[in-house]
């Protein structure tokens, strides 16, 4: 997760002491394919009969695809994005809601059937949440688990009906709740995404909605299974036990002992009378809950087991883990099958019909062939071995050299993603970043554009590195990582406006080459282009409806009156984009920010609807964009000296020390050697200044 920063705090400023973040996303490839590992699967069928099957994934990238599946195809046709960390797992609750969970802290619930609608925003969890269930009979009950050791059970229903409280109102009473206790969580978040993903107020108590707490983890809680009715729940995590519940009041029904590592998959059948475990000590436990014992354990992997998926009739298994294969079980004759091997550990298993889902490290999905319907009918081709009860047996075999071969060669097909950023270096300059994706693909990127300017192939990184160095000084404005998949840049205040260029040297025609440009400004210029014009728009047509005549300044007045937002009437809003810090609009960086309130949110900039205030976004970024104002700083200037290059005759300038602002054009310089009568190469000492 992308912890929010802080900077330093001027006590005569109304900015709150720990300064917002603002972080933007890049990518160069379609918005139809993820860009990083896909952590989950759930698959919706259609209840009309020429109707569509739907495949959700939910990636690291922190984005959530539907796939419109046909036969032996898959169309990517919505993109939900909001989520600002990975997306750990998603489910379906009902015919229409699909819920998820992130790195993030947050639940998220949405439209299946929308263009991307996030409806409600869930704000309970201390820490990444991991894992969720739902009762497939019980539409509105969802449980959620995570890494704070925190299992809560949600009804989806009345957790997402507002309140009959102004906003306003409820903002004052959440504050006040938080001053008094310091300790208290927010219930959940006042903040939604309609149908136009515009960024608005809900009307919520923040002790409006209070999900179930089971409360009886003491360490990370990594897999969680529900039955139909959703009267039964069972969590399990790295202590190693399967722990038993009442969804409905939060009770422990009992603790099943047997594995020796962390649980990392569960399954019920949908009586609730089995349960299925897979640990990260390679072994697959079936246990009678009514005996409250294991039945049956089934040494088929040689490392940790991470997905698992069932018949309907619970009567075989299909797992996958860190050992890249997919095996079938027979869970009554333990017979067991290896279906297929991946170049990747497997994350997680979604059956579809007499087809597999595949999910795994990489950003690609398959379909294999699973006889979903009838599996016994694949142990018919032969391969089969049987099940030992301990772990190590398996491993055994698979050293003597006796691995199975597997049945299947290629998936039916393979929905295709773009290979993840893994390396990435930021250059002297200060403007462009060296990136190596899992492919070994090296590409140049401009981050004040957002576009890649070279696409070098597979070479040598380290040896590109050596070639592209500049002998250049720009302080470092920015900071860079890919976690997500892809290259996210942030910004923070005051750190990120120290840094300017000549817009000479920016290619920036039609100012004075002296004339200086800030790169954090202008980059921010460039990211809410889209959204300030329109606000504009927004701000004149509710000007033209009352008959007056707005102008831009005083738009930027006007909007600001109920705002803490202070205007600068002394300086002109600069609205122009110059060409290096234009973004590109085919595809187009995504926005992960908080403002003064809430918690932070992701949006790509073409769909900002001009809705977003103080608010959403950080003071200091409408600060600059809106008043062409930037945090105040010292106005120090660097001393540095001439003197003659060694063995030169030229003699020593009388004036030895000079001084000069911290960016500074070499004919200023030359300037100052020829008024001194020198025209002869000189060496420069200098500290802290950009030539």
């Amino acid at each position: 997760m992308h912890r929010v920063g802080s900077a330093g705090n001027n006590t005569n400023s109304n900015r709150p002491r720990k300064e917002k973040r603002l972080t933007y996303v890049l990518n160069d490839t379609a918005d139809t394919k993820h860009c990083a590992g896909i952590n989950c699967l759930a698959v919706l069928k259609s209840s009309a009969s020429d109707g569509c099957d739907y495949l959700f994934t939910g990636s690291r990238d922190g984005t959530l695809k539907r796939w419109a599946l046909g036969e032996n195809a898959a169309t990517c046709s919505a993109t939900f994005e909001s989520h600002v960390d990975w997306v750990n797992d998603t489910v379906i609750a009902g015919d229409s809601t699909l819920v998820s969970c992130s790195s993030d802290t947050t639940l998220k619930t949405w439209n299946c059937l929308s263009e991307g609608t996030c409806t409600r925003t869930f704000r309970q969890h201390s820490d990444y949440v991991t894992c969720l269930a739902a009762a497939e009979k019980n539409t509105n009950v969802v449980a959620s688990g995570g890494l704070g050791g925190e299992v809560f059970v949600w009804d989806i229903e009345a957790a997402a009906t507002p309140v009959s409280k102004s906003s306003d109102v409820v903002e004052d009473d959440c504050s006040n709740s938080m001053n008094g206790s310091a300790n208290l969580l927010p219930i959940s978040s006042p903040r939604t995404i309609s149908s136009s993903n515009s960024i608005r107020t809900h009307a919520t108590q923040c002790h409006g909605y209070v999900p179930i707490a089971v409360k009886g983890h003491k360490e990370s809680v990594y897999a969680l299974a529900m039955n139909g009715s959703g009267s039964l729940l069972v969590s399990g995590g790295t202590e190693k036990v399967v722990r038993v519940w009442d969804p409905r009041t939060g009770s422990k029904n009992m603790k099943l002992r047997g594995h020796a590592d962390n649980i990392r998959a569960l399954l019920l059948d949908s009586t609730g009378r089995y349960c299925l475990s897979g640990s990260s000590d390679s072994m697959i436990r079936l246990w009678d809950l009514g005996q409250q014992r294991c039945v049956h354990s089934y040494a088929v992997h040689t490392d940790s087991v991470w997905a698992l998926a069932s018949t309907p009739t619970f009567s075989h298994v299909y797992s996958g883990g860190r050992d890249l294969s997919l095996y079938l079980t027979d869970l009554t004759t333990r017979e067991s099958l290896l279906l297929c091997t991946k170049e990747q550990p497997i994350l997680q298993l979604a059956l579809h019909d007499d087809s597999i889902w595949v999910a795994t490290t990489d950003s690609s999905v398959c379909r294999w062939p699973a006889e979903g319907r009838t599996p016994q009918n694949v142990f018919q081709r032969g391969g089969s071995f049987l099940a030992g009860n301990l772990s190590f047996s398996r491993a055994r075999v698979s050293l003597e050299g006796s691995t199975p071969a597997p049945v299947y060669k290629e998936p039916i097909f393979t929905i295709p993603g773009t290979p993840a950023i893994v390396q990435h270096e930021i250059l002297n300059n200060r403007r462009h970043v060296l990136t190596k994706d899992a492919a070994g693909s090296v590409k140049l990127w401009e981050i004040t554009r957002g576009v890649v300017i070279e696409d070098y192939g597979q070479v040598s990184f380290d040896k590109k590195k050596e070639q592209l160095f500049e002998m250049v000084s720009i302080p470092a404005w920015f900071t860079a990582d890919t976690r997500l998949g892809c290259l996210s840049v942030h910004l923070d205040t005051p750190q990120c406006f120290t840094a300017e260029m000549y817009s000479v040297d920016l290619n920036i025609t039609g100012k004075p080459e002296d004339d200086k440009v800030n790169l954090a400004r202008e980059t921010l210029k460039g990211l809410l282009v889209h959204w300030l014009a329109k606000r504009r728009q927004r701000h004149g047509t509710q000007a033209s409806a009352n008959g007056d005549v707005v102008s831009g300044k005083d738009m930027t007045a006007r909007s600001s009156a109920h705002s803490r937002i202070e205007v600068d009437g002394n300086a002109e809003n600069d609205s122009l984009v110059y060409p290096p810090f234009e973004f590109s609009t085919v595809s187009p960086p995504s926005i992960i920010t908080e403002g003064s309130q809430g918690g932070p949110w992701r949006k790509k900039i073409t769909e900002l609807d001009a809705t977003e205030d103080e608010k959403d976004f950080p003071l200091w970024v409408l600060d600059c964009v809106l008043n062409n104002r930037l945090p105040p700083r010292e106005k120090t200037k660097c001393s540095f000296y001439l003197h003659p290059c060694e063995g030169s005759a030229v003699r020593i300038l009388t004036q030895g020390k000079l001084s000069a602002p911290r960016i500074l054009r070499m004919h200023k310089v030359y300037i100052v050697v020829l008024a001194k009568g020198n025209f002869f190469c000189m060496t420069f000492i200098c500290t802290g200044i950009c030539f």
